[in-house]
């Protein structure tokens, strides 16, 4: 099968840090789903494991990235229940197995979710991951009740997890949406994905949060930089709020600095789930289903904003490098090889 793949970390710059490569079509194990890749996404996980040399793959030193995909099953393992060849799936994977950026992938079918029906396969390779991130942020970590009053901020509103949280809590909770944004692109597609209000994180993050919520937030999504803008949350935020971060901060953060105000303070890492085989690994696939339900009804929208053509080395590059520059809106995704 064919894969795009490399054999040791390098610049997105150097021709070889993306290759056309071939490797043995996986065998499916118990629980896995043998699917035809027909789509991938492309996340800031993936350049930033590209640059620690990524996951191992049957074919010895060679590297498989990818793990937003979307595709046909093709063949079931021996206890697979939850779905058929044929079926048409959306899935991030695991980042402890081969990646997605090949003609054939395996994956346990429990974290796999039923592809929107009324999506291309681009569209709905797009959301896996980031939306994972969002929903396990919102209402596994922070425990969101969807029927509770107050605000939510979010700290890069316009990136890929930013775009589908701000969907989410519009149409699944009665939260007020505060995202950030720098320039007026990112500030209409925030304003797009439903955001209430969108303010200039360039600028101090207090002053303007509590020009809108008085009081502060009562959680915060903080999905990039924030120890650049540690202190200025915590001023924003309202005594005994919540949030959650996934990114390593480049600094160390002074966590006491959350006491005061009884600040809660979660991570979120989509595949922890998949890595430790959790009892409720299972929840991921179902809510993916879930997302498709809301795309199929139009209650929620793709964040693919670039489609940057083929499953090709070349291709790639030019996505990782597009994801390197820290200056893309929403989602991009190559489809078909």
């Amino acid at each position: 099968m064919k894969v795009i793949g490399f054999h040791k970390p390098l610049p997105i710059s150097d021709p070889e840090s993306f290759l056309d490569l071939s490797a043995e079509k996986p065998l499916p194990a118990a629980r896995d789903l043998l699917v035809e890749i027909r789509a991938v996404g492309i996340n800031p996980v993936d350049a930033k494991i590209r640059g620690g040399g990524g996951p191992g793959s049957p074919a010895g030193d060679l590297k498989i990235l990818g793990w937003d995909a979307a595709g046909v099953v093709r063949a079931i393992g021996a206890e697979v229940t939850l779905f058929a060849p044929g079926d048409e799936v959306f899935y991030a994977g695991s980042v402890d197995r081969p990646g997605s950026y090949a003609e054939f992938q395996c994956v346990d079918e429990r974290i796999v979710g039923r592809k929107p029906k009324k999506l291309g396969f681009a569209e709905s390779a797009a959301m896996p991951l980031t939306a994972i991130t969002a929903w396990e942020m919102l209402f596994d970590r922070l425990k969101i009740d969807r029927t509770e009053e107050g605000s939510l901020l979010i700290l890069g509103g316009a990136g890929g997890v930013g775009s589908i949280a701000t969907q989410l809590v519009r149409e699944l909770t009665r939260l007020r949406v505060v995202a950030t944004a720098s320039r007026p692109d990112t500030r209409d597609w925030c304003l797009k994905m439903g955001a209430h209000d969108v303010i200039d994180h360039r600028q101090p993050l207090s002053g303007q949060v509590k020009g809108i919520e008085a009081g502060g937030v009562d959680y915060v999504l903080a999905l990039t930089k924030v120890e650049d803008h540690f202190e200025e949350i915590i001023e924003s935020m309202a005594p005994q709020s919540a949030m959650a971060l996934i990114e390593n901060p480049a600094r160390p953060l002074d966590i006491t600095k959350l006491k005061p105000k009884s600040i809660g303070l979660h991570w979120e890492f989509m595949f922890t789930r998949a890595r430790f085989q959790t009892a409720d690994m299972g929840e991921q696939g179902r809510l993916l289903t879930e997302v498709g339900e809301l795309m199929d009804a139009g209650r929620i929208r793709t964040t693919l904003q670039a489609n940057f053509g083929q499953i090709t080395a070349e291709n790639m590059r030019r996505a990782h490098a597009a994801i390197e520059s820290g200056r893309t809106i929403g989602k991009i995704v190559l489809a078909g090889f």
